[in-house]
């Protein structure tokens, strides 16, 4: 339970910034498009540098389908906090449904727990070994 709450945790701080990235320049128009991609890509580096541990701890104890659902769910989560504050765009009834949509694929696949690598391999019975 740790893995997963210090996963979710690496996977806001990197949606935070992926975010502000991906979407802060929207109130600098005014600035040079190569200045802003070049901005955005300088604050793009700590997204990866904590996104890919988090998937490395959490793929250790979650499906590659479960890291995703729950990724999307805290980007969804991060941006809508972030198009609220910083956007001034606030939050609908339609995007609470949606949001409640992502939480439900999340928790479709909740129950799908990572198989031990022992499961993957094929059995094979007494009878059938030739050592």
């Amino acid at each position: 339970m740790r893995t997963i709450v210090f996963t979710v945790l690496l996977l806001v701080g990197s949606n935070t910034f992926m975010t502000i990235a991906w979407y802060g320049h929207l109130k600098h128009k005014d600035k040079a498009l190569l200045t802003v991609m070049l901005v955005s890509w300088l604050i793009a580096l700590p997204e990866y540098l904590l996104q890919v541990p988090a998937n490395r701890m959490g793929s250790d104890v979650l499906t590659g389908t479960q890291l995703k659902l729950i990724q999307e769910v805290v980007t969804l989560a991060v941006f809508v906090v972030f198009a609220w504050v910083y956007l001034g765009e606030a939050p609908t009834w339609r995007t609470a449904a949606a949001f409640a949509l992502v939480v439900a694929a999340v928790a479709l696949v909740r129950g799908e727990g990572k198989k031990p690598p022992e499961d993957d391999a094929p059995k094979v019975e007494a009878s059938e070994r030739t050592d």
